[in-house]
């Protein structure tokens, strides 16, 4: 139908990979900020509690707010800082992949429940020195609150959103609070002191710090589970595949890469146009919502020949993680996690084997894998 596609609702789809690169990288194409919300005639979900609440982090941000905010909280995940949290990765992928033997011993195991959903908030915990006893919270939080982020809300859809939406912003509160009363030399410390120096006003340090940290967590957890949940489908869905790769595992990125090409986390990312313009060929008014189709974009055959085959070897190009000032600030965390989970699972688990093909949520937006089941 085209590289740009009016949808039902106004806004457009922008499917092929050039159109959507330009959208992601151009600095003309605005995140749907309030701003811009207070310019819409038709408020529609953009109103709700949960939608709101959303607008004020960084994926809904625009400079100079996000510039600001983005610097604050520096190169996250750095070459030293991946560096420094390899050890742990690897110990917790350890102590996941103990539980799914036991697991196995019996039969079948959801990998989902076991590992993909575990190894995330295990990583994003430790580093911001979160309890482990609260990590169980923050999972069913986060998949509650997500709905406010889809395409096209229901309202009961926004009403569980909204009471998520409470329940995270009471616990991150009290979070910042107790960490101020007892600060160390963890990455949250570190941005109350740089925020302290930053803004003079103390309650307005604490709502930035509090978005910034919800922000932070809540966007590692559910992408990264689903990218190792079809990780580990896509490998194992194609005989031979699996053995293949633990024979060579030097190709290890180059599959973890395939998958973020073939079936991304996220598959839609939404911007407005900043002036009138044209897009492929399309004009686009100013104010003009468009949805950048990643899954679409990936798979256009101009820039992936072949693209519905999952090919190890292509070294194709995604653009899974987005692109300019919005690039993914967890990339390099993803593909690590992913990373030390497939060398372990390919190293313990030569066998492994897929009951049957991966259950997801009903979703437009945000992927979510609700359960795998495998066996040996």
């Amino acid at each position: 139908m085209g590289d740009v596609v009016r949808a039902p609702w106004g806004a457009y789809f922008v499917t092929g990979f050039d159109a959507c690169s330009q959208v992601l990288r151009g600095r003309t194409w605005l995140a749907p900020d309030f701003a811009w919300q207070e310019r819409r005639a038709d408020v529609g979900h953009w109103d709700a509690p949960a939608t709101r609440e959303m607008t004020r982090t960084l994926a809904r941000l625009n400079a100079p707010e996000h510039t600001c905010q983005r610097r604050s909280l520096g190169n996250l995940f750095d070459r030293s800082t991946i560096s420094e949290l390899t050890p742990q990765v690897e110990r917790d992928v350890t102590r996941l992949l103990d539980e799914l033997a036991d697991k196995l011993r019996w039969g079948e195991a959801d990998f989902v429940s076991t590992i993909s959903e575990q190894l995330p908030i295990s990583t994003i915990g430790s580093w911001l020195s979160l309890p482990q006893g609260d990590y169980a919270r923050i999972l069913d939080i986060t998949h509650r609150q997500v709905h406010a982020q889809e395409l096209i809300p229901t309202k009961s859809e926004l009403d569980v959103s909204a009471e998520a939406t409470v329940q995270l912003r009471a616990y991150f509160t009290d979070l910042i609070e107790q960490r101020r009363a007892q600060p160390g030399d963890d990455v949250l410390s570190k941005w109350i002191r740089t925020w302290d120096e930053l803004e003079p006003d103390r309650a307005m340090a604490d709502e930035t710090l509090y978005r910034l940290v919800m922000f932070v967590t809540i966007a590692s957890l559910e992408t990264t589970a689903t990218l190792l949940s079809a990780m580990v489908w896509l490998l194992l869905s194609e005989p031979g595949r699996w053995a293949w790769l633990g024979e060579h595992p030097e190709h290890i990125d180059a599959a973890i890469d395939e998958v973020l090409r073939y079936d991304p986390p996220i598959h839609i990312n939404s911007r407005v146009a900043g002036a009138d313009t044209i897009l492929a060929g399309v004009p686009i008014a100013k104010d003009s919502m468009v949805h950048v189709m990643h899954g679409a974009a990936n798979h256009d055959p101009r820039r992936n020949q072949d693209p519905d085959a999952f090919n190890i070897l292509r070294g194709g190009d995604h653009l899974t993680f987005g692109g300019g000032a919005h690039y993914c600030l967890g990339a390099a965390l993803a593909r690590l996690e992913a990373r030390t989970l497939l060398t372990q699972l390919l190293e313990r688990f030569p066998d492994l084997r897929a009951v049957a093909p991966p259950t997801y949520a009903s979703r437009m937006v945000f992927r979510r894998v609700t359960s795998l089941n495998v066996t040996l």
